[in-house]
């Protein structure tokens, strides 16, 4: 509001730097929620992935033997 009302050099430098802070500020909260959720999809993935990996090998142990598959 200061620079609405005074429009000088300090006021302009001071807005400037409020801008870049909160910038600043917004892309250090993006990049965090983006590792969190990448670390979420990792962790997602890799249980799936287990899983799967788990059913398969009970499903031969519990199957025909391997010569069939």
């Amino acid at each position: 509001m200061q620079w609405v009302q005074d429009p000088s050099q300090s006021n302009v430098d001071n807005l400037n730097n409020v801008r870049h802070e909160v910038s600043k500020h917004f892309r250090e909260k993006r990049r965090h929620i983006r590792e969190l959720e990448l670390r979420y999809l990792k962790l997602t993935v890799r249980t799936k992935t287990l899983g799967t990996c788990i059913g398969v090998s009970m499903t031969l142990k519990r199957g025909t033997s391997l010569d069939v598959i």
